[in-house]
């Protein structure tokens, strides 16, 4: 289910981040309008503990909900890249066939190793999702 029925609920949302999860301390993402119905989003969001979600959108809404044509998102440690998603079709890894053409790349050798990524869509947003994903890192170093 989308949550966001239009671009100015996402842009309340993009620009509110760190009143709204408490790893996040700062952002720099930005809602640019590329046309009557497109636009793109950039930029960073940092958490606690150096961790730093790189973020490369471009959305389309038209009087409905916004929906993604093209993403990117990687997920940085300092200075080191922790695993990424994109959705660059495979079509010969009959491995990520189930969610195609979303896929995440994690190590051990990060730019070859891929595995599905069913939590990602075209459909919605995948920030809330992406947000909650790099909690749960933290809370794993918490412990």
């Amino acid at each position: 289910m989308n949550p966001f029925h239009s671009l100015r609920e996402y842009e309340e949302f993009l620009y509110t981040l760190p009143q709204h999860y408490s790893a996040v301390i700062a952002s720099t993402l930005v809602v640019a309008r590329r046309g009557a119905t497109v636009a793109s989003v950039n930029g960073d969001v940092i958490f606690r503990n150096g961790y730093r979600l790189a973020v490369r959108e471009r959305l389309v809404f038209d009087e409905g909900p916004v929906l993604l044509v093209r993403y990117s998102y990687e997920v940085w440690l300092g200075q080191n890249p922790e695993y990424w998603y994109d959705p660059q079709p495979h079509p010969n890894d009959l491995s990520l066939a189930l969610n195609h053409p979303h896929h995440k790349h994690v190590p051990p050798d990060i730019k070859h190793n891929r595995i599905l990524a069913p939590e990602l869509s075209f459909e919605r947003p995948n920030l809330p999702f992406l947000i909650r994903e790099v909690e749960g890192l933290l809370r794993q170093e918490d412990e």
